[in-house]
């Protein structure tokens, strides 16, 4: 038996399936119904997301109502934790109402200062949980999943050295370059207006009027 056998051999059988779902879309035998949108979900029959309409033919049977929050799918912790074992998954209270997201939401790079992120994801997480999501419990469960964060976390630590040294390299360069023009700097030919350091400022001159010597006055 193989690894992945074993793997799918630990869960409920409706729980990959539910996973796959596409809910909240328009029911197609309740077409015409206002009430047609597919939010439900039967685990006995695991024959695709179910509108309220569809219930009626799922009398007895265990179904759970699908939510959404952020355009992810959520279900409420005390529904479907009647059914399965989410120790490890990160709850969120959305409307007071605790809830886990079905799928992964992957993050492109943990902030600064976040010690812990999911083991399949790397979401960032609240310390206690190992998991975002149902989805990333299941695929955290792989042998698989060990190593593909291992080599991960080289990854970012190689990429994080690759970054310190570019930048140290810049700085150097940076600084070889101020060095240089510092160094060929000449200062520019003091004005001719600067004297012994003391700037002569030219003074205005004084108006003379006209002379009248040529004016002859006859009485």
């Amino acid at each position: 038996m193989g690894a992945e056998e074993e793997n799918n051999k630990s869960w409920p059988s409706w729980l990959k399936p539910l996973l796959q779902e596409k809910f909240f879309v328009q029911c197609k035998l309740h077409a015409d119904s206002h009430k047609n949108e597919c939010n439900m979900y039967c685990l006995d029959c695991t024959n695709g997301p179910l509108c309220s309409l569809c219930l009626s033919f799922h009398k007895d049977h265990h179904a759970i109502q699908i939510r959404r929050s952020s355009y992810h799918d959520v279900i409420r912790v005390s529904e479907i934790q009647k059914f399965l074992d989410i120790t490890g998954v990160q709850t969120y209270v959305i409307n007071s109402a605790k809830v886990v997201f079905l799928n992964e939401r992957p993050q492109p790079r943990p902030g600064k200062g976040v010690v812990n992120t999911c083991q399949v994801c790397y979401r960032s997480l609240v310390d206690s949980f190992r998991f975002c999501s149902l989805g990333c419990k299941i695929s955290g469960a792989s042998k698989n999943c060990e190593k593909k964060r291992k080599d991960w976390t080289n990854n970012l630590s190689d990429s994080d050295d690759s970054y310190s040294s570019s930048t140290t390299t810049s700085i150097g360069r940076l600084k070889k370059n101020n060095d240089i023009i510092n160094n060929s700097f000449t200062p520019s030919t003091p004005p001719l207006s600067a004297v012994n350091g003391r700037i002569v400022k030219r003074r205005k001159g004084i108006p003379h009027r006209a002379p009248f010597g040529g004016l002859i006055i006859e009485y």
